[in-house]
């Protein structure tokens, strides 16, 4: 990890790590990798992302180049827009999950890929050498980009079977989360012919409604909407729309794993031999998966921004984190919560089943993950002591003990937050709780020494 970038973008909260003139020499550095313009610029629905936007639109200007301003957008609409309308890149103003204090600064390549660790490194070399472009002739102008969104919604219609779609008259459940996807989602799922039943869809930074991260303990009312409106399935996502969590028809709530595992066994029997890369963390169930179509799974450290960039040279059709990020390769190479939300949509429809019965053809996943507070430090401390007292351990990303193929345990620093995260799977839901409680403990016990 960075100095700079963590695991996802650079994060902090605004007015203290991340103060205005931080904001503009950053911003100075990613105008002077991106090395021309016109840049595209967009946020997500935080109170301090309209004026930071102003701070990064002047800089970009200063550094002699053109931008244009999307506006509130998701994540993804941001990445997409930047690759098919044909900017020289893009940079997204999102703090994604974090609290409401935090914002922060995610840059996307012409390709529409967030950029590389390798590129990241370039930036933060920038920055702390003070290498910054000059400009000596002329500044940039910023004006308006009004085509983003309308461009990110027929860019997922085109990679599903819209009008099969619309010919099921399918109902969704939508838990918007106060966040970005109230201006994309809704929009998508009445152009594909659904009824729509929404929660928390009014746009507020301070994410007053669940809070910026969906998880199973904050999608109780989601869960109660589909039963209520009998909806063929609901979707939450997090503060930027960049991933999404899934609840079936019955109102249960699948994990981030599960989902993924159903979309790819969807996707890879449509696309037999393919390439799916996927974070050490996550399920090793689409190990199985795959050896159905004769598939290869490629694993890299947690981060999407991992997972992006090794699809791309694999050309893999599918890449996935455990925390709902998917990634469809045909449509662009990140994590997407309206594009997910298709793919959900374009399987019910050509399969004729619901949600749950397509769970439950699926081999069982068991996985679950929890978080402890500490710094840097006392994670370092955390993956010593656990190295010492086992034998077969993966430390590519923090620590993953591996009992056999479908029991492991799995703990790293947090790239984003002064936590460190825990992680499980097991081959039963006994198990899983055995082991959880069991390496949960120990960590904590680690940290009290």
């Amino acid at each position: 990890m960075g100095k700079l970038f963590g695991t996802n973008g650079i994060r902090g909260i605004f007015s203290e790590e991340l103060s205005l003139e931080f904001i503009s020499d950053i911003v100075s550095s990613i105008a002077t990798y991106f090395k021309k313009g016109p840049i595209l610029v967009g946020y997500d629905g935080r109170d301090s992302s309209p004026l930071i936007a102003k701070v990064v639109c002047s800089t970009i200007n200063y550094c002699g180049f053109d931008c244009n301003l999307a506006g509130l957008v998701p994540t993804p609409a941001l990445e997409y827009a930047t690759k098919a309308l044909g900017y020289s890149g893009g940079i997204m103003i999102t703090a994604s999950h974090n609290p409401p204090q935090y914002n922060g600064l995610k840059p996307a390549a012409k390709d529409g890929v967030e950029i590389s660790r390798e590129d990241e490194s370039v930036i933060e070399d920038i920055y702390f050498n003070k290498k910054w472009i000059k400009n000596s002739k002329k500044f940039g102008n910023t004006q308006t980009e009004s085509r983003a969104i309308c461009a990110y919604l027929d860019g997922i219609k085109s990679q599903v079977n819209a009008s099969k779609i619309k010919s099921k008259k399918f109902k969704v459940a939508l838990d918007l989360g106060n966040g970005a996807q109230a201006v994309a989602a809704p929009d998508l799922c009445k152009e594909l012919g659904c009824t729509v039943f929404l929660i928390n869809e009014k746009v507020d930074g301070k994410f007053p409604g669940r809070g910026s991260e969906p998880t199973p303990s904050n999608l109780q009312k989601l869960s109660k909407k589909i039963m209520e409106k009998k909806a063929d399935f609901g979707v939450a996502f997090d503060g930027d729309g960049d991933r999404s969590i899934f609840c079936d028809n019955h109102g249960e709530i699948l994990t981030g794993d599960k989902s993924a595992l159903l979309l790819a066994n969807y996707l890879l029997k449509k696309n037999p031999k393919s390439k799916i890369v996927t974070c050490l963390n996550s399920s090793s169930v689409i190990e199985t998966i795959a050896s159905k179509t004769k598939s290869k799974v490629i694993r890299t450290k947690v981060g999407s921004v991992e997972v992006s960039r090794r699809m791309i040279p694999e050309k893999a059709l599918v890449g996935f984190e455990e925390n709902g990020g998917f990634m469809y390769g045909k449509h662009n190479q990140v994590r997407d919560g309206s594009m997910t939300l298709a793919l959900v949509l374009d399987l019910i429809a050509d399969s004729g089943k619901t949600v749950s019965e397509e769970m439950s053809a699926l081999p069982p996943s068991y996985t679950t993950k929890d978080k402890v507070s500490c710094s840097k430090k006392e994670a370092a401390k955390i993956i010593s002591q656990l190295k010492e007292e086992h034998k077969n351990y993966d430390t590519t990303d923090g620590i993953k003990l591996i009992f056999d193929e479908r029991n492991w345990i799995m703990v790293r620093p947090s790239g984003t937050e002064p936590i460190a995260r825990i992680y499980a799977e097991a081959d039963s839901e006994e198990k899983l709780g055995n082991l959880m409680s069991k390496y949960t403990k120990k960590v904590n016990s680690i940290l009290d020494r």
